[in-house]
């Protein structure tokens, strides 16, 4: 069987005066090298997209972090300055994309503000600026460093015991790359809390009926996919699900054949 193939929605990105679908090559390059998957960039578009289309012709779903934030709006509250920025392109792409692979049963994987996305995709709230909250720490990126300095495991989350988590990266202490102003406020009815950060800010959540792998992370297993142990389990659990997935699609395409057959 050739690589399974998975859906990453893009961004828009405004680039020498125009815009950009874009999506980080470090996702991608998780995906490829990690995972052992391909992968198909998602154009984000406000209306026109079909995510059920979209959904047929490939086996996973990864959706990325960003720079931009879920739009207030999408879960009941007015913007305020700083909130952003937006990106209404992608929560049009994001979110339906999110909700159907669930009902599809279509493994998912989502990071940081995937996340967020899987939270409001499934009724939960968001909280901004985090930091300026009482016993929050700032788990925002540092500035003036570079990308790898950036993205350095720094901080511990605490995976909880028997979650879909633990059983690919083990229960207790965790060391992640956690960068973020925003976080999940209201958990969404359907999802499980499945770490926190030692602020008990909620890292990591699962999908409770969810019959695919379905679990959004808050920091960024992507960037050090490669050579850090927990970051590549997390993928390499991600690929083994979407190939289980493409496996049974063929089944089902071989099935009318070999019915004939007898």
């Amino acid at each position: 069987m050739s690589r399974p193939i998975i859906a990453i929605p893009a961004d828009i990105r405004e680039f020498d005066g125009t815009r950009w679908h874009a999506v980080q090559l470090q996702y991608v390059r998780a995906a490829v090298k990690a995972a052992g998957l391909m992968a198909l960039i998602v154009p984000a578009l406000e209306d026109g997209n079909d995510a059920d289309a979209l959904l047929d012709r490939v086996d996973g779903l990864l959706v990325s972090g960003s720079a931009t934030n879920v739009h207030p709006s999408l879960y009941g509250k007015e913007a305020q300055d700083g909130d952003g920025p937006f990106d209404p392109a992608r929560d049009a792409t994001s979110l339906p994309l999110i909700r159907r692979a669930i009902e599809r049963a279509i493994p998912m994987l989502a990071i940081c503000r995937g996340i967020q996305e899987l939270n409001v995709a499934l009724g939960g709230t968001l909280a901004s600026e985090i930091q300026d909250q009482s016993g929050i720490w700032d788990h925002r990126k540092p500035q003036d460093v570079d990308r790898d300095t950036m993205y350095a495991i720094r901080q511990s989350v605490f995976v909880k015991e028997g979650s879909c988590i633990a059983r690919v990266v083990g229960p207790g202490e965790v060391r992640v790359n956690s960068l973020h102003r925003q976080a999940i406020a209201d958990t969404a009815p359907r999802l499980q809390v499945e770490a926190l950060a030692e602020d008990g800010t909620i890292e990591a959540v699962s999908v409770i009926d969810a019959k695919a792998f379905a679990v959004g992370v808050q920091w960024h297993p992507e960037y050090w996919a490669e050579t850090d142990s927990s970051s590549r389990k997390l993928f390499m659990a991600f690929g083994d699900a979407v190939r289980d997935y493409a496996a049974g699609k063929e089944r089902l395409k071989a099935a009318p054949f070999e019915q004939k057959a007898l």
